[in-house]
């Protein structure tokens, strides 16, 4: 049991090693290194070494190294390691002393060695940087600096050789003195060629002086230095800014100026003077205008704002001038530089073909040159606000890039000028970002007037540029109301518009939305409200209705001027006017004298001629028949039958000629009855018929009221005649007839006859109407008073 036991694990083992591994044969390293480094006045005794391993390994074949570090004659040292570095550890650095190093690679398919380095010991040293570096400026020497260092170790360790670097300051450009130069074991060296008044930065470092032998060393640190002021060797950069500000027929030209390129200092001032092309002094002295300069150091360090303002003027445009600025700074003055502004009249010609794009990191230009071939070179200008920049460029150039500092969202207004010897031509202008991005606020809405009806007009401000961030492409126009939303898109050159389609009494909300290529921006809605009416409705309905009226009542007014008489009639009747009446006598046996009207005031009554004794019993008898008449006129209200009655007055019986009480007493009708005796002798002047006529007593009813006479005969007979014993007849007596007429027209004048005569003639009746209009008041009833006689 036991034998088979250990036959079996035998036969395992065999197995086992029968298996086969992969793997390769080790190859010789390269690139091996060896430093000792320094510490502080002496090389370290410490030797580290790397290499770099060839070839592939694998787990199941592992290489390892051994580096081997021999003095010769002296010791031998060794260390093994899987990795690609080691580190021999002595007791002291073998100064001078000539050493062997090589690393030996072996793993199980085999063993290899690296070439075997005998150098002296200095081979391996690597020292400390140069100290106390210093970069020394010398007023004398305005292109060159003076480096001084010291060494980092002493000469009885090694020998050292140097290397110097130098670049302008926030450069990294590095300019290297030749080695050759500072192969000798120096501690100082002068930099020369170097451009004045210029920031310099400058470094050294060191190795064994010994061809091939030793590291170098690290850089030291940074000595910064400005050369010294020099005197300009280049031309101030002249430029002008010619807007059309100034006046009609002139213009405002800005001089500005930035330093030389070479200006070699600090410019302090700028000597500047303006003729005419024909040797005339413009700024008024044969001297140089001083210009003084004032800036700062860090505007005097940045580029960005190294333009000086020199000057403003306004030329007249039939005017050309020459424009020479030189640049003076500590040491000296420059070359001078000059500019013609021509003629309005006489620009030259422009490029053609000017295009501008954006690469999103730069503003690229191209054009084509004008038809000539005398071009001297072009300046690409490009504005923005109140800042202003240029450069120039070459005769042959048809494509550049700007070279200044462009900021995003910016717009810039870039031109090409061609410069004709120190003329420059018209220029092309074209705008352009160097990024563009949405708006940072929307445009200013509001109504332009007030809205109609249908209709409203509105208007808006350009976002400022400050705040566009990019060319506006178009505008959108919202306006919605509670149950519409409309939206109106026009161009982006459009800054008003008139929505049309409206509501009227209808209350809007609208809102303006400008958009560029990266986005969109949307400005502070706006609020109106749409009229019930258009404007001038109201207005019109007024003047018609105005108008209207004022026809209506012209027309009433002319009317009533054309029909006044027919109004007169209607309105106001006629008063029949008893002094026209023809009725005169009671009688037939006297008849009726035909007279004209407006003869006298007594037409149509006839005087009668009586014997004393008749008119003696006459007044007789009307005084015993007075006091019953007038007790029967005063019982009725004193009411007037004829001619004008009082308000009072109305309609009574009246009283019969024949004096019949019975009649009187029993008469109780509303009209007031007259007795009249109708004589056919012609009523108002008309010719009555040849064949006799009897007289007719025609009974009359009118409404019209008494006469004070006839109310009060007694009385208007006491006081136009005083009582008398009797008549003189009037055939007997010539001159008693005549005052018998006086006292009887004398008597009739209270009456007015005459007005009430001619009233009558303008309303005399027809033919028809004349037994109606004839006068109501009985006649006889004068009789009494005026002598005459009455019927029994």
């Amino acid at each position: 049991m036991v034998s088979a036991r250990v036959l079996q694990l035998l036969g395992l083992a065999c197995l086992a090693s029968a298996v086969p591994t992969t793997g390769d044969r080790p190859e010789k390293p390269e690139n091996l290194t060896c430093v000792a480094l320094q510490e502080k006045k002496h090389i370290s005794s410490t030797v580290t070494c790397h290499w770099d391993a060839v070839g592939r390994q694998t787990l199941d074949v592992p290489t390892i190294y051994t580096l081997y570090f021999r003095v010769l004659s002296v010791a031998s040292y060794n260390m093994t390691t899987s990795g690609n570095s080691a580190k021999i550890s002595m007791s002291v650095f073998p100064h001078f002393m000539e050493v062997e190093i090589w690393v030996e690679a072996h793993n199980k398919l085999g063993t290899v060695e690296t070439e075997h380095l005998k150098r002296e010991s200095g081979y391996v040293v690597k020292t400390n940087p140069p100290g106390d570096v210093e970069a020394i400026s010398e007023p004398s020497f305005s292109t060159s600096l003076l480096i001084n260092w010291t060494r980092p170790i002493g000469k009885e360790y090694v020998a050292l050789t140097y290397q110097i670097r130098f670049c302008k300051n926030a450069s990294q450009s590095w300019t290297y003195v030749p080695l050759g130069e500072t192969a000798k074991d120096i501690q100082s060296f002068r930099i020369q060629y170097l451009q004045p008044d210029t920031m310099y930065v400058t470094q050294v470092r060191c190795k064994n002086s010994k061809e091939g032998y030793g590291h170098w060393s690290e850089w030291s640190h940074r000595a910064v230095k400005r050369t010294p002021e020099g005197r300009p060797t280049g031309k101030p950069d002249l430029w002008r800014v010619i807007s059309e500000e100034g006046g009609i027929g002139e213009r405002r030209v800005q001089f500005l100026c930035k330093d030389p390129v070479t200006a070699n200092g600090r410019i302090i001032r700028f000597d500047m003077k303006i003729q005419g092309q024909r040797g005339k002094v413009m700024n008024g002295s044969l001297e140089w205008e001083r210009i003084p300069v004032n800036k700062s150091e860090e505007d005097y360090s940045s580029t960005r704002t190294n333009i000086t303002f020199l000057k403003e003027i306004y030329l007249a445009d039939r005017k050309s001038i020459i424009v020479d600025v030189i640049a003076v700074n500590s040491v000296g003055k420059s070359a001078p530089a000059s500019l013609v502004v021509p003629e309005r009249a006489l620009e030259r010609p422009p490029v053609e073909g000017l295009r501008v794009w954006s690469d999103g990191r730069q503003l690229w230009l191209e054009w084509t040159p004008p038809n000539r071939s005398t071009v001297s070179e072009y300046v690409v200008e490009w504005i923005t606000g109140d800042q202003v920049d240029w450069q120039r460029e070459n005769r042959s150039t048809r494509l550049t890039a700007i070279k200044g500092h462009l900021e995003k969202f910016v717009c810039y207004t870039v031109s090409v000028y061609p410069i004709y010897n120190r003329v420059a031509g018209k220029a092309v202008r074209v705008e352009a970002f160097l990024e563009q991005g949405a708006p940072l606020e929307g445009p200013v809405l509001e109504l332009n007037g007030k809205p109609g009806r249908n209709h409203a007009e509105v208007t808006w401000t350009e976002i400022p540029p400050h705040s566009r961030r990019g060319f506006i492409t178009n505008y959108t126009i919202f306006y919605s109301s509670v149950t519409e939303k409309h939206s109106v898109l026009v161009p982006g050159n459009i800054t008003s518009y008139t929505l049309t389609s409206l509501s009227g009494n209808t209350r809007y909300e609208m809102c303006v939305m400008a958009s560029t290529i990266a986005g969109s921006a949307t400005g502070i809605c706006h609020a109106f409200t749409t009229p019930k009416y258009e404007d001038g409705v109201i207005e019109l309905i007024v003047v018609g209705v105005s108008l209207g009226f004022l026809f209506v009542f012209v027309m009433t007014m002319l009317l009533c001027f054309y029909k006044k008489d027919v109004i007169k009639r209607n309105f106001w009747p006629q008063i029949p006017n008893p002094g026209e009446s023809t009725i005169g006598n009671w009688s037939p046996d006297y008849p009726l004298k035909a007279e004209t009207p407006k003869e006298n005031c007594l037409s149509g009554i006839s005087v009668l001629d009586v014997d004393v004794c008749d008119a003696k019993c006459v007044f007789e008898e009307d005084k015993t028949s007075l006091p019953l008449k007038k007790d029967k006129y005063m019982s009725e209200e004193h009411s007037s039958g004829i001619g004008g009655s009082s308000c009072m007055s109305s309609p009574r019986q009246s009283v019969s000629d024949s004096d019949e009480g019975g009649d009187m007493a029993d008469t109780t009708a509303s009209t007031v009855q007259y007795s009249s005796v109708v004589a056919f002798s012609g009523y108002k002047g008309q010719t009555p018929s040849s064949q006799p006529q009897q007289g007719i007593f025609s009974r009359s009813e009118s409404t019209q009221p008494l006469l004070d006479s006839e109310e009060n005969p007694d009385m208007l007979v006491q006081e136009r005649y005083p009582r008398q014993s009797c008549f003189t007849h009037a055939t007997g007596n010539e001159d008693s007839t005549n005052q018998l007429e006086a006292e009887q027209q004398e008597m009739l004048e209270p009456l007015d006859f005459c007005s009430l005569e001619e009233d009558s003639e303008q309303t005399a009746p027809t033919d028809e109407q004349s037994a109606d209009w004839l006068p109501a008041a009985p006649v006889s009833s004068y009789m009494p008073q005026l002598g005459g006689y009455r019927p029994q």
